[in-house]
């Protein structure tokens, strides 16, 4: 049996893409978790959020079903983080 990412991970990644998208030149640890997705630093527009998502779903080898965004806001780079690591560990239990 195969064990999905852990917390640390999926934030790590979550980071790099946010910052890769916001055309950024930091390291993830820069980044707080509760950096707003858009706001002075970060610059995320919802078109950007869907490509992420494929971005993460693909470098963490996970699946994100769209009923997991069902009801959610996503106003920091931790509310992200969250359903990420949501979206991994019911990746792998269908594993």
């Amino acid at each position: 049996m195969t064990t999905g990412p852990d917390r640390t991970t999926v934030s790590d990644s979550v980071k790099r893409v946010v910052i890769a998208e916001s055309r950024l030149s930091l390291a993830p640890e820069e980044i707080q978790d509760n950096e707003p997705l858009s706001g002075d630093l970060l610059r995320i527009n919802s078109m950007g959020f869907v490509g992420m998502l494929v971005q993460l779903e693909d470098a963490l080898d996970v699946t994100l079903p769209d009923d997991l965004f069902v009801g959610r806001t996503f106003k920091t780079v931790n509310d992200l983080v969250e359903v990420v690591a949501e979206g991994a560990r019911e990746t792998e239990v269908q594993r």
